[in-house]
């Protein structure tokens, strides 16, 4: 049913295995190709202008060399503990600061999801609240020195086991703190 209701060569802009995965659940084939971009943004953005800006600026590298029924869709992912934004560790001791700061609190992971053809583009986000409970150095350290999420933002992932035994509550969708908000991808490529 959806690929008949699908004209688009759909490009999915995005090295992560996570994000891939989602996507080819949803039904949808597509494609991966990724340009190098430095995510570097305004200081004075918003929390969730940053990873609409994010976004949009990972579908401007690919303007130009869009055909007339591709679909590139790129996304970003921040984690933001009241107005602090944390991103991706740069090492082992970062992450365990990061998650140190999230442990015991309430954050919330935004992604912004951008669609981008020849002739239009479109920018959403997603909002979900994480509650942790209080983690233990212990649990800390054995999550990063097992998973080495450092390539995720705020050094953690939903689907593994910090957020099997860490995540109290979720206030949202659990997919948009994987990366992808799926049930809003789904209806925006549906309507694009």
């Amino acid at each position: 049913m959806i690929k008949e209701n699908i004209s688009w060569n759909i490009i999915l802009a995005s090295k992560s295995p996570r994000r891939q995965n989602l996507l080819k659940e949803l039904g949808f084939e597509f494609e991966i190709k990724t340009k190098e971009i430095e995510e570097i943004y305004p200081p004075e953005l918003q929390k969730e202008e940053v990873a609409v800006f994010l976004s949009e600026l990972k579908a401007s590298a690919f303007k130009q060399d869009l055909q007339k029924n591709d679909l590139v869709l790129t996304s970003d992912t921040i984690v933001c503990l009241a107005d602090e934004i944390i991103g991706k560790p740069t090492d082992r001791s970062d992450a365990i600061k990061m998650l140190g700061k999230l442990s015991g609190n309430k954050h919330e992971v935004i992604t912004a999801v951008t669609l981008l053809s020849k002739e239009k583009q479109h920018t959403f986000y997603d909002v979900t609240e994480v509650d942790f409970k209080d983690l233990s150095s212990e649990e800390i350290e054995y999550y990063i020195d097992k998973y080495e999420p450092f390539d995720k933002a705020g050094s953690y992932g939903i689907q593994e086991w910090i957020g099997y035994i860490g995540i109290e509550k979720i206030n949202g969708s659990y997919f948009n703190v994987m990366g992808l908000p799926v049930k809003r991808v789904y209806d925006e490529i549906l309507v694009f």
